[in-house]
């Protein structure tokens, strides 16, 4: 159309995507995304949607993108559950070593802002975070573990994945992260040996 300035809606999708990973929901205002974008606050309203539907467009499209690479590294891991969780915590500390993105996790990030999140981003959030538990759980599903020992590590790696995002923000190194992972694929790789 004449007079429409075209964009490329998945790079602004990843700009604002990265800005609300940088600052979290509360502290990126329009006039963050529209630095980040190269696009005006109306644009951003007309093509994106406002702050909060946009935000849970970048939230999908980060479980989307981190979701098919946790996927990918469990399903070549298959059947073994200690190979599945290392190749899973492998894609998180890659992810946490990427100089091109962020420190932490935006789902880690936003999980923690729950109390002042709109009950819709805090629901997605909480998905976001049962999508990821679910994964891990399909993954320790092998026989090796009974079913409640399974539910407990896959409870426990959730969590371990989160609070690595938190300790990458706070500044802890690769080396430090990577003795957190060691230590819970060491727990599980003995609880299937037992």
């Amino acid at each position: 159309m004449a007079g429409k300035k075209q964009f490329d809606m998945d790079a602004a999708l990843d700009a604002a995507m990265l800005q609300f990973w940088r600052a979290g929901h509360a502290d990126t205002s329009l006039d963050d995304l529209s630095r980040a974008t190269g696009l005006n606050r109306s644009s951003i309203y007309s093509s994106l949607g406002d702050k909060d539907a946009l935000f849970l467009r970048c939230l999908d499209r980060y479980s989307a993108r981190y979701g098919e690479k946790y996927d990918a590294a469990l399903a070549a891991a298959a059947p073994d559950p200690v190979a599945a969780l290392r190749a899973f915590f492998d894609v998180t500390l890659d992810r946490i070593a990427d100089p091109d993105l962020p420190d932490g996790c935006l789902i880690a990030q936003s999980a923690m802002a729950i109390p002042v999140l709109s009950e819709k981003i805090a629901a997605h959030t909480e998905q976001a975070l049962g999508l990821q538990l679910r994964r891990l759980r399909a993954a320790l599903d092998t026989g090796l573990l009974t079913d409640e020992r399974a539910e407990s590590f896959a409870v426990h790696a959730a969590a371990v994945n989160q609070s690595l995002a938190v300790m990458s923000r706070a500044g802890a190194t690769p080396p430090q992260l990577k003795s957190v992972v060691d230590v819970t694929v060491e727990a599980l790789s003995q609880a299937v040996r037992a």
